[in-house]
């Protein structure tokens, strides 16, 4: 396995704990429209999920170009060298 389909992997886990959902699978390709529970609390939830479960921090700016997960999967990649 990549290390990018590592990071995914294990962002998937956060997304499945903090939507409550174990069956939950995102891709690259997820945005919040394909998630129904995914609203501005959920978000904030889940940036500081990953950042606690990656042992990042994000800012503003690198938020607000997230246009889906695969875009998060790329900074967390950067930002752990991998």
């Amino acid at each position: 396995m990549t290390p990018a389909r590592n990071i995914l992997d294990e962002i998937n886990a956060v997304f499945r704990a903090v939507f409550a959902n174990s069956s939950l699978t995102v891709t690259e390709s997820t945005t919040a429209a394909d998630i129904p529970e995914w609203d501005s609390l959920n978000h904030t939830m889940l940036i500081a999920a990953v950042e606690k479960h990656f042992g990042v921090k994000f800012s503003i700016k690198e938020v607000m170009r997230f246009r889906n997960v695969g875009d998060m999967c790329k900074v967390v990649a950067a930002k752990l060298g991998a």
